[in-house]
């Protein structure tokens, strides 16, 4: 009976996508970049585009591409950032008030976007920029791995230190997504060269992570989603995949969507792991928005990762937030979608998936964000599918 609903529902959005089905806007969509598109035929202009044009369909607007400050838009408009908007003030200039503004997220200061956030300085007279939270770091001390985060060259070393009286540390550039940016030292020789490859200027602004390093690691997604009156909420795994060099990366997130907040997520009948990551990520959710006032947020996700420390022992912490447009969205998206148009539907299995390499077909079912030659990483395959969910 699930599977009949959730097969009805897919069709009834493929009709609704028909332009002759398509009602008169009420609203713009635009995308909001903070610089121009290197690459507008890339992957990742085609799928952000994509995915616009969806968010539009579900909130009844047009879009109509990227944001132009001289143009008059009618009706009400809604920004698609490619990034965590950074300033309030810049918010409110563009008319971002709310959550019902966009899809993504406003912060505060610049730090508050990054995974810097995550992990308290070492000690409570360390340099850290304006509007630092103390408050976030104690609030979030059970739902993070043992870690601190500097901003000059002496804190770092110190931190170091400390970890490795317990087992080699893991040090990350906050700035840097997919895993990049990063680096496991066993000693402090090691973290002498790791830190003589950060600049300066980004270790004072941005500030650097350091944590305890996890083996056997497996990195669960939870993550919510608004768009006008629908909202999902979401726990998953993701992927990694082989690209067309043969470096394994990001290759897609399987997630379990429900309708409503982390408290209807909740009611599932989690595995033990899982529902220790939830339990994470809305520690660290409520306390971003407690220690952070202005803070906007309609789309949060969370890496929580789980494995060993190097006691053997399990381990399990929010590593970062992502409160932008991200690679999970196309699922996201299409579990809002089938929400929308049988609401009766309480819970959907939904997928995204990135396939590297020429001559691959995404299956016949699937909702396709690009197809083709990317200019910087060669053939590429973006698509989601959805399924029943068996466990409500």
């Amino acid at each position: 009976m699930v599977a009949t609903r959730i097969g009805t529902a897919i069709q009834k959005v493929a009709e609704l996508d028909s332009p002759a089905r398509k009602p008169e806007p009420s609203g713009v969509v635009v995308g909001y970049s903070r610089t121009p598109c290197d690459d507008p035929g890339g992957h990742e202009a085609i799928s952000r585009a994509a995915i616009s044009r969806k968010l539009a369909a579900l909130k009844g607007f047009e879009f109509a591409g990227e944001y132009d400050s001289s143009e008059k838009y009618p009706g009400n408009l809604y920004f698609i950032p490619d990034e965590t908007i950074i300033g309030l003030e810049l918010a409110r200039s563009l008319g971002i008030t709310g959550e019902h503004d966009l899809f993504g997220g406003v912060v505060p200061y610049p730090f508050v976007a990054t995974k810097a956030i995550s992990h308290p300085l070492i000690q409570p007279a360390a340099y850290a920029p304006a509007g630092w939270s103390a408050e976030f770091g104690s609030r979030v001390r059970d739902a993070v791995l043992v870690g601190y985060t500097v901003f000059t060259p002496e804190d770092a070393k110190l931190a170091c230190s400390r970890l490795l009286e317990h087992g080699p540390a893991r040090v990350k550039a906050v700035r840097a997504k997919g895993g990049h940016g990063q680096t496991v030292v066993c000693n402090m020789a090691e973290m002498e060269a790791a830190l003589a490859g950060v600049e300066p200027a980004e270790l004072a602004d941005h500030g650097l992570v350091l944590e305890e390093n996890l083996t056997n690691v497996t990195t669960h997604s939870v993550g919510q989603v608004r768009v006008g009156d629908l909202v999902a909420t979401y726990y998953g795994t993701q992927r990694l995949t082989p690209d067309n060099n043969g470096m394994h990366v990001y290759g897609g997130t399987d997630l379990v969507a429900v309708q409503g907040g982390f408290d209807r997520l909740l009611t599932l009948d989690l595995p033990e792991a899982v529902h220790t990551a939830v339990v994470q990520a809305c520690r660290y959710d409520t306390a971003a928005e407690a220690c952070f006032p202005g803070i906007i947020l309609s789309r949060r996700n969370y890496d929580v990762a789980q494995g060993l420390g190097s006691d053997g022992r399990h381990r399990s912490g929010v590593l970062e937030q992502s409160w932008r447009l991200g690679g999970a969205s196309g699922a996201e998206l299409a579990a809002l979608e089938i929400f929308q148009t049988d609401p009766s539907v309480k819970a959907v299995r939904a997928a995204c998936f990135e396939v590297y390499g020429a001559g691959y077909e995404p299956p016949p079912d699937a909702t396709v964000y690009f197809h083709g030659h990317d200019a910087k990483v060669g053939p590429l395959s973006k698509y989601t599918i959805v399924r029943p969910n068996d466990d409500t």
